[in-house]
């Protein structure tokens, strides 16, 4: 957990909007980076006070000011990095929002990357939060009072970013099913290909990581290989897969597909599982319907996924992950 801040040699935050837009997709840090990652953490400020607040901590060690992160560890995704570090850092429950911009900067030398998502307080672990060695303070402040107490001007630009933007918003998630062995060594019809060994770990790995994003709708192909894919996150969730065959290869086409996935995401959270020949132009579709320009490779990996942040009638973020096997 442990993670100083922006030292003196700080240099300003390098962008990873270079897709443009709101597409902040994941660009991996320098090699021989240090890699942290954390949260804005917001929630609706009291009735008597109206607006929003974000938590900002304090850290002994450095007699700072800053929002919560740590290091990422060893074999440990990003995403699951950030909610743990803000659940050890204030003892919140938190999901996951829209990707902010990265930071980027050296300390004592060496290149660092912070990922950083805007992140919702849902619960606590406790019933409230406990001073420590490395955090003795949270506090729950107004934008305008966050950015005059915060110690660096890399986390007073995220908040600004933070605040730039719209605070609420639902992610879509598309997923490209596991691997399922070759289409060759199956005899049966193609529906019915089951998920291979590495595609079984993809999607137990899979599960987790959805989490991050909270409880969505899941909707599949009806493929065996897709429903199987998100069936660990479905039980989970305790939710039910309900399959589609405007999703399903063979059976739709890009128009279909997209106008499905725009009237099932205005609905709330979803999840989507489909196949390679679809995913591109979904994503593509999404962007240019809501006139984002769109990656230039849209495609993913088997058991990797987008996510889509929707607030209103826009898209206010895009990101890619995968899940590690």
């Amino acid at each position: 957990m442990r993670d100083p801040g922006p030292g003196t040699d700080a240099g300003g935050p390098a962008s990873d909007e270079e897709d443009g837009g709101a597409l902040l997709s994941r660009i991996p840090p320098e090699p021989d980076a240090v890699h942290a990652a954390g949260g804005l953490v917001w929630r609706d400020a009291p009735p008597e006070r109206d607006g929003l607040e974000v938590a900002v901590i304090h850290r002994p060690r450095h007699d700072d000011w800053t929002f919560p992160k740590g290091h990422v560890e060893r074999g440990e995704h990003v995403l699951r990095a950030a909610v743990r570090e803000i659940a050890e850092e204030t003892g919140l429950v938190t999901e996951l929002g829209r990707r902010l911009p990265s930071a980027d900067y050296f300390v004592q030398g060496r290149p660092k990357r912070v990922d950083w998502w805007a992140a919702s307080a849902v619960a606590s672990t406790g019933p409230a939060f406990v001073p420590n060695h490395e955090v003795d303070a949270l506090e729950w402040l107004p934008p305008d009072e966050a950015d005059r107490r915060l110690s660096y001007s890399l986390d007073r630009d995220l908040l600004r970013a933070f605040t730039a933007g719209p605070r609420r918003t639902r992610p879509v998630v598309i997923v490209r099913h596991g691997d399922a062995g070759g289409k060759r060594d199956w005899r049966e019809p193609d529906e019915l290909r089951p998920l291979d060994q590495r595609g079984r770990v993809q999607s137990a790995r899979l599960a987790p990581l959805l989490q991050m994003f909270g409880t969505a709708r899941v909707v599949s192909s009806a493929t065996a290989r897709c429903v199987a894919t998100v069936l660990p996150y479905a039980r989970r969730a305790r939710a039910d897969v309900t399959t589609d065959l405007a999703f399903t290869v063979g059976e739709t086409s890009p128009d279909r597909a997209l106008d499905r996935l725009l009237a099932l995401a205005a609905d709330g959270p979803l999840i989507v599982c489909t196949h390679g020949e679809v995913v591109s132009g979904l994503v593509d579709g999404l962007c240019r319907r809501f006139g984002e320009k769109p990656p230039e490779d849209a495609s993913l990996r088997k058991g990797a996924f987008w996510v889509a942040h929707l607030a209103g009638d826009s898209l206010a973020a895009l990101e890619h992950h995968e899940a590690r096997v």
